[in-house]
């Protein structure tokens, strides 16, 4: 059971289009009784038919439960939502986009009982297109706020980046939560300092899928070479995510969990 000093935090892994959202309408609750859930942070970027966000769909998110949505490069694909980007304060797209970009790239958010807590989201480089270093721009931004209790989304493709920002962000920041690769990874752990961390939260929508997208679609782009339409896939819902338990006075985390769970469709 959880004391009084912990503060529990819900990641949810990249939301996919309307059957990631059904899983979070289906689910979310549950959770957070289960796991008296404090906070919810989720990746949104592909919740709009598996590219992008809009605001309709983030103020349903918002109904839904969840406190802060972070995003990565798909957040651009929906352009009749940059124009709200500025004003969608618990909407955050990537800190290392240059200045002048349009949103928000962290957030600092206060509970209920008054403990504030820090999002920042974060960008990768490696195979993806060239932006500002995320090390150097969040280590220039942790210098400047307060320790507080502090969840960071690195927005990533290699696994290498995301783990060495895991470590290199220890002990600074109370997690370090991997998304956009959309497959859950094993390696959840709390690093030396304190700091909770997982290289992929995984996917919150259609597993009979390749990464979400209707899989024959992406073995004929893989057998052809031919660009083709993308859709998001429909079969076997999940949800998968993490809980983090952080103590409240010292902001390192206690603990990391999985979660991975399949939802009833709207047939059953």
């Amino acid at each position: 059971m959880p004391s009084n000093s912990d503060f529990n935090v819900l990641f949810i892994g990249d939301i996919i289009g309307r059957q990631g959202r059904l899983a979070v309408s289906r689910v979310l609750s549950g959770l957070k009784a289960e796991h008296s859930i404090d906070f919810v942070v989720a990746n949104c970027e592909n919740a709009a038919g598996g590219f992008g966000l809009t605001v309709k769909l983030a103020d349903e998110l918002t109904e839904l439960g969840v406190d802060v949505m972070t995003s990565g490069n798909h957040i651009w694909d929906r352009r009749e939502v940059v124009p709200h980007l500025d004003s969608m304060t618990n909407v955050l797209r990537p800190l290392n986009y240059p200045k002048g970009v349009p949103g928000r790239g962290w957030g600092i958010y206060e509970t209920g009982d008054g403990l504030k807590v820090c999002v920042i989201n974060l960008l990768g480089r490696v195979f993806m297109r060239a932006i500002d270093c995320p090390f150097r721009i969040v280590d220039d931004l942790l210098k400047e706020i307060n320790p507080m209790v502090t969840i960071v989304d690195i927005h990533a493709e290699a696994t290498s980046e995301k783990i060495a920002m895991g470590w290199y962000l220890d002990g600074r920041a109370s997690a370090v939560v991997g998304s956009h690769t959309h497959v859950q990874t094993a390696d959840e752990r709390v690093l030396p300092g304190g700091t909770a961390y997982i290289t992929d939260a995984g996917m919150t929508g259609p597993f009979d899928s390749v990464i979400g997208v209707d899989k024959r679609a992406i073995i004929d782009r893989f057998l052809t070479g031919i660009p083709n339409r993308f859709d998001s896939a429909t079969g076997d819902v999940r949800f998968s995510g993490v809980v983090i338990s952080i103590d409240r006075n010292s902001r390192k985390a206690k603990s990391i969990e999985r979660i991975h769970c399949p939802v009833t469709s709207e047939s059953e």
